[in-house]
């Protein structure tokens, strides 16, 4: 079984999923990157030499042998490419044979903008012809149903999936914090959408309750400088620490030593893979509700908790919570390594989408996962319209 992903480049977050495509002994797997990565994303420790994985090809490079796989190939898979393969995807997705779509949301900023006609027709076009082709949406966010459900598109053929990066808990020691200060982070860009002042506020409030903890901030971004001084200012720089841009690696360090996970972005996080990370690294994860990956990942009071409506009360009173039961952290910390070891994984993720395409090929019939990635995607209900008018509604 030939299979091809074609996406706008591999990174850290894609990579382990196509590693674990590419061991697959029944499959000849290609990931066709279409465009070089940008010099913000290298920065950021992003790139990966194309070089070193044979199932690799750049399409600004052997474009023949592309797009002979893009449409010649059992199954293809279309990820992010900037319309770079426009004509060729449409080409592809009328042809008949098996393809997929992933997506994150397409109404992020709010389903009050699917009313406007000349983006319903754009999006019908993209999306709204293919409803009776073999063409499935692979759902990278628990709202992105809600989304394509509102245009009509891909009826019974929504499918769960995301993001899939490393992450392990080798090594970690679920013990009782008791004895030691209560490890807390924080990874992300320092931007609005994130919200890492809700970070510092609840360093404030677990301090002047007397709570024994350290805090690290992983990120670099416009806010740094306006947290830098909160952090001043409360006098926490003893135990809260702005770390800076650390590369995926050097995160996944810190992670690891950390107790608790502090996740508090809002609804314009399509996913949001430090998740999984921080729930493979065997952490407890304080997530906001509103971000993609957390309703696929966490379930409330078993292997993390979710806070509501971006409210940092809820937000707050859930940190408390650890604070106050810390046996809980460690509970939560082992059944998230184990959600991650067991269901969430590159691996599973692979095995799902090559046993579903072997029914569908073999015999023209479709059978989700039961649960994780490939299993049904349900319709979520992302944040209202006057939910999306509370905060900076853009996009960074």
């Amino acid at each position: 079984m030939v299979i091809t992903f074609v996406s706008n480049y591999i990174n850290h977050h894609q990579l382990p999923f196509c590693k674990a495509m590419a061991s697959l002994d029944e499959v000849e797997f290609h990931f066709i990157q279409v465009m070089p990565m940008e010099e913000k994303r290298l920065q950021m420790g992003w790139g990966v030499r194309t070089s070193d994985f044979p199932f690799v090809l750049e399409m600004y490079k052997d474009e023949e042998k592309c797009k002979d796989l893009i449409l010649g190939s059992d199954v293809t898979i279309f990820g992010w490419t900037e319309g770079l393969t426009a004509e060729l995807e449409k080409e592809r997705l009328s042809s008949g044979k098996l393809s997929f779509r992933v997506s994150e949301r397409i109404y992020r900023e709010g389903q009050w903008k699917a009313i406007s006609p000349k983006g319903l027709k754009k999006k019908r076009e993209e999306h709204y012809v293919y409803r009776k082709k073999p063409v499935f949406l692979l759902c990278a966010g628990a709202y992105v149903a809600s989304d394509f459900r509102l245009i009509h598109s891909y009826p019974g053929k929504m499918l769960k999936w995301g993001y899939f990066p490393e992450s392990d808990d080798e090594g970690r020691e679920y013990g009782n914090c008791n004895r030691r200060p209560i490890k807390i982070c924080w990874a992300g860009r320092l931007i609005d959408l994130k919200h890492p002042e809700y970070a510092v506020k609840v360093a404030e409030t677990l301090n002047n309750k007397g709570y024994d903890f350290t805090m690290e901030i992983i990120g670099d971004g416009r806010l740094s400088g306006t947290l830098a001084e909160r952090v001043r200012r409360a006098g926490l720089t003893s135990g809260v620490t702005l770390t800076g841009g650390l590369k995926p690696a050097r995160v996944l360090e810190h992670m690891k030593e950390a107790d608790v996970f502090l996740f508090t972005s809002n609804y314009l996080e399509g996913w949001g893979a430090v998740v999984n990370e921080a729930m493979g690294c065997g952490a407890a994860v304080v997530a906001s509700g509103e971000a993609g990956a957390v309703p696929f990942l966490i379930e409330h009071g078993y292997n993390g908790r979710i806070y509501r409506k971006g409210s940092y009360e809820d937000f707050e009173k859930n940190v408390l919570y650890l604070f106050e039961n810390n046996d809980k952290i460690a509970e939560y910390g082992k059944n998230a390594a184990d959600t991650i070891r067991n269901l969430w994984n590159a691996e599973k993720a692979a095995s799902e989408l090559v046993r579903f395409c072997k029914g569908y090929l073999e015999n023209g019939e479709v059978e989700p996962a039961a649960e994780g990635p490939m299993s049904l995607a349900e319709v979520y209900k992302p944040a209202g319209f006057a939910r999306t008018m509370q905060e900076r509604n853009v996009l960074e």
